[in-house]
């Protein structure tokens, strides 16, 4: 049976430090080196600009420059400079942002990216600039973060897994959520979406999509030194079991580290998805739901109130 979605109180933040005095030297700690690294990150920036094999924007690249004929690159690696391999549910967005120039562009989705790791991060977002993987996430431009947001939010809306399914792939492991809670229509919803997506851009040009099959089936390994040394076979088995325990034993954070050991390539940057745990200990799903829920309340009476002063003589 399909268990009833329930409210989650949010998790104190846990610490391996139980005496609250260290845990403050610990956090005035983390959010030194976290400034120091941030300092860093904004030199290395503006010295370096956009693009190239060292400028900001390395994997940005990969979303601007649309439409490309062909689409997809032959057989090779994915780790190469301006190489997309995502569906092709995203290139009219894409394409939109192409108007915009390159450095434009990579500064907007730096800015986004920015944006999703201080939502997730909350108020804890000085001391996580400490783990590094996320300026390095934020200077390289890829998708992690934005992956983090789309589990973190699929708790509460199941559909944003689309995202994560139409990127990633693999990082789909931690719907098994569902399926070991038995919540058969969060896991509908989740597989609904994506199927309704990949349907529509079927029937509206079904040619980017083979393509992106066969992409799949061609790509090789990356060979890059910044990733963790771990085939991804090993790493989704360890996820399976551990979204099972989480499942199993009411731990949300387990998804997450899960869709991270699913990534296809476990860059080190791939690594900020981890912050997304800081988000769940925040119970932002509920907070996030809780904030739309006032703000259709606000606008139905805002609407209301214009109704009553057009229906007046």
């Amino acid at each position: 049976m399909d268990l009833p979605y329930r409210a989650v109180t949010p998790d104190r933040m846990w610490s391996p430090i139980a005496d609250a005095r260290w845990r403050d030297v610990l956090r005035v700690a983390c959010i030194t080196v976290g400034l120091a690294a941030l300092v860093v990150f904004l030199l290395a920036v503006i010295s370096q600009g956009p693009g190239g094999s060292h400028g900001y924007g390395f994997d940005t690249r990969s979303y601007w420059g649309f439409p490309r004929a062909p689409m997809y690159p032959g057989p090779g690696t994915d780790d190469g400079y301006g190489i997309y391999r995502y569906s092709p549910a995203f290139v009219p967005l894409m394409s939109l942002a192409t108007l915009l120039p390159w450095h434009v562009f990579a500064l907007m989705w730096m800015g986004i990216q920015a944006a999703a790791f201080l939502w997730l991060a909350g108020d804890h977002r000085l001391p996580a600039l400490a783990f590094l993987p996320v300026l390095f996430e934020l200077y390289l431009g890829n998708v992690h973060l934005l992956l983090a947001v789309a589990v973190v939010l699929g708790f509460r809306w199941p559909a944003t897994w689309a995202f994560v399914l139409l990127t990633k792939i693999t990082p789909g492991v931690g719907l098994l959520w569902f399926a070991v809670r038995r919540e058969w229509r969060s896991l509908a919803i989740a597989i609904g979406a994506t199927i309704g997506i990949v349907a529509i851009g079927l029937l509206v040009s079904p040619e980017p999509w083979r393509q992106w099959i066969q992409s799949i089936a061609v790509t090789d390994p990356a060979v890059g030194t910044n990733q963790v040394a771990l085939p991804l076979f090993l790493r989704l088995a360890l996820a399976v079991g551990l979204v099972i325990w989480g499942a199993r034993t009411d731990r949300r954070w387990t998804v997450v580290v899960a869709a991270t050991l699913g990534l296809p390539t476990m860059w080190f940057h791939g690594l900020a998805m981890l912050v997304g745990i800081v988000a769940l200990q925040a119970g932002q799903p509920e907070r996030t739901a809780a904030a739309f829920e006032r703000w259709g309340a606000r606008l139905r009476a805002s609407l209301g109130g214009m109704r009553t002063d057009l229906a007046e003589p």
